[in-house]
């Protein structure tokens, strides 16, 4: 099933290779991540374990790489099936001198308009926090 996606995007000056080194720990999250600054994040195995805002989540994030790429799926305490993970395509390159973020919002399964626009508010605040924080 194909779904309703919003790719939202922020501006940092910062020089993207530097902020990507800065932010691309799990832990760095909690800075700027709202549904993480308010949990604890423990690692567990290859994956974390996390207490989001519905709940207790495990989050696998993608490894350090050269590309900027920093996405992470993340599976709900009830999930047992892949319809409980949602998967966060999130990307830092280069803008000039600065960074560019990027976050795909993906419209899940039953979600209302409200809900979805919600969450996109949501990440719009969390990266207006990146960029706050992480500018240089």
């Amino acid at each position: 099933m194909t779904m309703q996606a919003l790719t939202l995007s922020v501006s940092i000056n910062r020089n993207w290779k530097d902020l990507y080194d800065a932010i691309w720990r799990p832990e760095a999250f909690q800075k700027w991540a709202s549904g993480m600054a308010e949990s604890t994040l423990e690692p567990d195995g290859d994956q974390w374990k996390a207490r989001g805002p519905a709940g207790d989540v495990t989050i696998r994030f993608t490894a350090y790489n050269d590309f900027g790429v920093m996405d992470h799926t993340v599976r709900l305490a009830s999930g047992d099936k892949s319809g409980d993970e949602i998967h966060v395509p999130l990307r830092v390159f280069a803008n000039g001198d600065g960074a560019e973020v990027t976050l795909t919002l993906f419209r899940q399964p039953g979600m209302s308009d409200d809900q979805f626009a919600a969450d996109a508010d949501w990440v719009r605040r969390d990266l207006a926090t990146l960029a706050q924080r992480f500018s240089t």
